[in-house]
């Protein structure tokens, strides 16, 4: 653990010196920086009054011509991510002692050109992303070497005054809603991207998004990504901003010729209907609410069984803005369904598709299948960019006829292992620094204690993880 905390520290003390806990905050302000980059839109500083003077604007804008129009945006992200475990053994984990350093490095360019009422868009970011200390060696989603993570091209073609229709081809990460079903898996050292395309079409407040992708398959080497010939996902997911909330409607399908799961096999075509709501509201002058549901149906066929599996995804939280330290507790509970059994031409095994990497926690033994899930969350504002979260969390299977999967949806602990319910408990503490606008540095201390179904599949000692992480992104 000491040996891995080293590089982390290291990266703190080399990165500027106004990373500092009594440091100004600024008063320049750019777009959330988000995940995917090319949603980040930079065209404001072609006004000189819209200028800062902030050092990255010269990254951020570059012109390209006298009209503003055509510009470069560039950019980077630099992650060093420090985990360490004790007792890592869930199904078939193969190492219970675990250390290791994720590192990855994201640059890229996003050039936009206006050609006319329409506007023409090529944004690519490469990856370059290693791993020391994987034991027994480091799979992709450790390391990729240096390959391509996203490389697309889109136009922007104004229908009439109100609407908009952008269309695009070629690789790119996507995450749709909650990233319950379909993520960027940005927790791993390997992002999910997509190769495909996608027509999205903006009106108002409505946002209609129509795509047919198949995921990208990372390899361990130099430029060995390729697109998967086993999966496919198509289908349209359509987002209403209605004052401070939101409703989204999406219908999903799915293909996998090689799905897996305890009780069927074989090529899978599963189709998802999904509802969501989601906003965030003053409930006083002082409090604020916020809430996120979701519903999940799906039908389809795996082999010769018929599909009927469904979730039922839930937060809602309430936040103290005038308190001291802001405190916001929010409460979580998820079911998706599992399978009844064997032999009976009917799989009930809610299949979460794409998700997000870390779906529970910075700490996710346990997978978004047969289950059920309850997890509390206290985060409290300490000021100077300091945020305190505690979270805890209890697992149940849903069906006692199916096992347990991890986060990719591969089946861990078969169901003939044990007959309880109980997977287990599990706590997290974490806080994070934003020292500065670029500069991130954040901790975590989790734990899993194994409950009676594991422990009657012979797993019985609790998991112990520690997180550390630097993260700079301009």
């Amino acid at each position: 653990m000491r040996r891995l905390f080293a590089p982390t520290l290291l990266l703190a003390l080399l990165l500027p010196a106004t990373a500092r806990a009594d440091a100004p905050t600024e008063a320049w302000q750019p777009p959330v920086l988000t995940t995917e980059r090319y949603n980040e839109d930079w065209s404001d500083l072609a006004d000189p009054a819209k200028r800062s003077g902030h050092w990255t604007d010269k990254f951020k804008y570059i012109p390209l011509d006298d009209t503003g129009r055509d510009y470069l945006a560039t950019g980077l992200e630099l992650r060093l991510r420090n985990e360490d475990y004790e007792n890592n053994a869930l199904g078939n984990a193969a190492a219970p002692n675990n250390g290791y350093l994720w590192t990855r490095l994201l640059p890229y360019a996003d050039l936009h050109l206006g050609l006319g009422k329409v506007e023409v868009r090529a944004f690519a970011q490469p990856i370059i992303a290693y791993a020391a200390g994987v034991a027994p060696s480091a799979s992709a989603i450790d390391q990729t070497r240096v390959d391509t993570l996203q490389a697309f091209a889109d136009v922007v073609i104004p229908l009439d005054g109100k609407t908009t229709l952008r269309l695009r081809g070629g690789r790119e990460m996507v995450g749709l809603g909650t990233e319950r079903l379909v993520g960027t898996r940005y927790g791993p050292n390997v992002p999910l991207a997509f190769d495909g395309g996608r027509a999205i079409l903006h009106r108002g407040r409505l946002t209609l998004n129509t795509f047919y992708l198949r995921p990208v398959e990372p390899g361990t080497g130099t430029f060995d990504d390729h697109t998967s010939q086993a999966k496919a996902l198509w289908g349209a997911y359509a987002t209403q901003m209605i004052g401070p909330a939101g409703v989204d409607l999406y219908w999903l399908g799915y293909r996998n010729d090689l799905a897996r799961f305890q009780n069927a096999s074989g090529r899978e075509i599963r189709h998802t209907l999904g509802l969501r709501l989601f906003g965030k509201a003053p409930a006083s002058t002082a409090t604020t609410v916020h809430w996120n549901m979701e519903a999940m149906l799906q039908t389809g066929h795996l082999a010769d069984q018929t599909i009927h599996a469904w979730s039922i995804g839930s937060e809602a939280g309430v936040s103290l803005t005038k308190a001291p330290l802001k405190p916001d507790l929010t409460l979580r509970f998820n079911v998706t369904s599992g399978d009844k059994g064997a032999g009976d031409h009917r799989l009930s095994t809610f299949n979460a598709l794409f998700p997000k990497g870390k779906y529970f926690g910075e700490l996710s033994p346990i997978g978004p299948y047969n289950l059920v899930n309850i997890q509390p969350l206290l985060s409290f504002d300490l000021g100077k960019g300091v945020g305190l979260s505690l979270a805890a969390g209890a697992y149940w299977r849903q069906s006692k006829a199916d096992g347990v999967y991890d986060i990719p949806g591969h089946l861990l602990v078969a169901s003939e292992r044990g007959n309880s319910r109980f997977l287990g408990n599990q706590a997290e503490t974490s806080v994070e620094w934003r020292a500065t606008q670029e500069l991130t540095l954040s901790a975590s201390l989790s734990l899993f204690r194994t409950g009676g179904f594991l422990r009657e599949a012979g797993y019985a000692r609790t998991i112990h993880m520690l997180g550390l992480e630097a993260n700079y992104r301009l």
